[in-house]
């Protein structure tokens, strides 16, 4: 069938209506549909642009792709998987523990995969979100965006980048009909994929740049096969995996107190990380050019036992000069200089403070998520609502994000909150609810205020975490057993609300009823 026909047959397809409307199913938007499961709650669709459930695991692939937080706390609270076979995972075990997750409970027949939304707009007189997809409209009471903060790629803006004639591709879009085995490869960026990528491909391509802006900080990856004896015990023995899984806890939250609260506490993490790079680096003109100038935890602290060592080999150049354009077959850096590559792999990370997702949500007053963000900076209340966006729902949304610790808690204590938000809007009645400004407002200046102690502030780096305004939208800058208390119910008060009733006496609404 021509894609002509198959779109005259989408746009022949007539509105369907649902009480609730989940856009993506990463860790959130898959946590929050088995949560509406077992409330009973059936009026509700997933909508996933993919083939798939899993997200960024689904879709990262690259070589050498795994978790930097341990396996044992990387998984749901109410799903822990016993049959981890690494202390830290990699990508495919990840996804297929995502897949055994959505079968388990049953989840995928609420699901539109390969549907890609294309808008979603509140209208007023209906009080409803008229949504748009790739295979066809919907209304929503509520929507709930679990798009993630990771699956929008960043491709750099390089003068000539279009004009390269080898093979190019970003780390989340991976070519595996690519072999890049005996040949010259660029890999751009020195981030949390780049780390990985390095050492998975520097041993077989025959040279290796790597172009850094900035140099990370390094940890030492304390990754080891579980044995036999311990798996046997996740899986028979009461109370052991979850008593592993609240030790590693625990002593991740520790991070906070210097990452947050106190960062000179950083200063032995830094000794770590500098003792790390002077043993696995041997030229000392290397090691001068991949130490960070930045207090570590300004930028997001990575891990990898085989990164260093991968720029020590005699085929691999760290190129710190910055790319002035990319030729037909070469890359030239600013201070001149021409180097010769077949392939370049971009590993640039994401559009995380200004997704292009933004720009397809339209509000109460007719503005867009990115015209809202471009006024007021991105920032939302609790994470989970943004004002000007009635009946919407965020996971993983404003200062959320962490440094040190498992997102799954994170988007576990929003699927409390949401899904208390939802079960609040049916006991009551309510017909809209929208969080007031003024209490987003007093939620972030509160917010920004804690920011301004953290090492994400005082520690001298730009990075991600930042959006235009200069102001860190990305992270949660406290314990995370504290947003769990925030999220814990949904506080209505915090919101203005209407009902059918206020909607029937006051015409100037314009309501229109089933």
């Amino acid at each position: 069938m021509s894609r002509k026909v198959t779109d005259k047959a989408v746009a022949n397809q007539p509105t369907r209506h649902l009480r609730t409307i989940i856009i993506g199913s990463g860790f959130a938007g898959l946590g929050l549909a088995i949560r509406l499961t077992q409330q009973g709650r059936e009026d509700f669709l997933v909508l996933e642009r993919g083939s798939d459930v899993g997200g960024t695991w689904r879709d990262n692939t690259y070589p050498g792709a795994a978790c930097d937080v341990p396996s044992h706390l990387y998984s749901y609270s109410f799903a822990l998987n016993p049959d981890w076979s690494r202390s830290f995972s990699r990508q495919g075990e990840i996804q297929a523990y995502i897949q055994g997750v959505a079968d388990k409970y049953n989840v995928r027949d609420k699901h539109l995969f390969d549907c890609d939304v294309t808008g979603a707009r509140w209208n007023a007189e209906t009080a409803q979100w008229e949504v748009t997809t790739s295979k066809g409209d919907f209304t929503a009471d509520t929507v709930v965006s679990a798009v993630g903060a990771l699956c929008e790629p960043n491709l750099p803006d390089i003068k000539g980048i279009n004009s390269f004639e080898g093979e190019i591709f970003h780390s989340a879009r991976w070519n595996h009909d690519s072999d890049l085995a005996g040949k010259r490869v660029a890999v751009i960026g020195t981030g949390a994929s780049a780390i990985q990528i390095v050492p998975a491909i520097a041993g077989s391509v025959a040279h290796l740049d790597v172009y850094q802006r900035t140099a990370p900080w390094l940890l030492p990856r304390l990754d080891r096969p579980y044995l036999l004896p311990e798996r046997l015990a996740f899986k028979h023995i009461p109370g052991i995996q979850r008593l592993s899984r609240a030790a590693i806890y625990a002593a991740r939250e520790t991070q906070v107190v210097g990452l947050a609260k106190f960062p000179p506490l950083m200063r032995g993490f830094e000794a770590l990380a500098k003792a790390k790079l002077a043993m696995e680096i041997r030229d000392p003109e290397l090691r001068k050019k991949v130490t960070p100038n930045f207090r570590i935890g300004c930028k997001r602290m990575l891990i990898s036992n085989e990164y260093y060592p991968a720029l020590d080999r005699d085929n691999v150049d760290v190129v710190t000069d910055g790319i002035a354009e990319i030729r037909a077959n070469s890359i030239v850096t600013k201070d001149g200089t021409e180097r010769e590559v077949d392939a370049i792999v971009v590993a640039t990370g994401f559009h995380v403070t200004d997704s292009p997702a933004y720009e397809t949500i339209y509000g109460r007053d007719g503005r867009s998520l990115t015209e809202v963000f471009d006024d007021i900076g991105q920032q939302g209340y609790k994470g989970s609502a943004i004002a000007n966006f009635p009946n919407m729902f965020f996971l993983l949304g404003p200062n959320v994000g962490l440094g040190h610790t498992s997102m799954v808690y994170m988007i576990e204590s929003q699927i409390n909150y949401v899904a208390d938000a939802l079960a609040t809007v049916e006991r009551q009645g309510l017909r809209t609810v929208e969080v007031r400004r003024s209490a987003q407002d007093a939620y972030n200046s509160a917010l920004q205020k804690k920011l301004t102690k953290s090492v994400w502030s005082t520690g001298g780096c730009a990075s991600w975490y930042l959006d235009k305004h200069g102001n860190n939208t990305t992270l949660w800058p406290d314990f995370t057993f504290e947003f769990r208390r925030i999220t814990r119910k949904f506080d209505v008060a915090a919101y203005d609300t209407t009902t059918a009733a206020d909607a029937a006496a006051r015409p100037d609404l314009k309501v229109v009823t089933a």
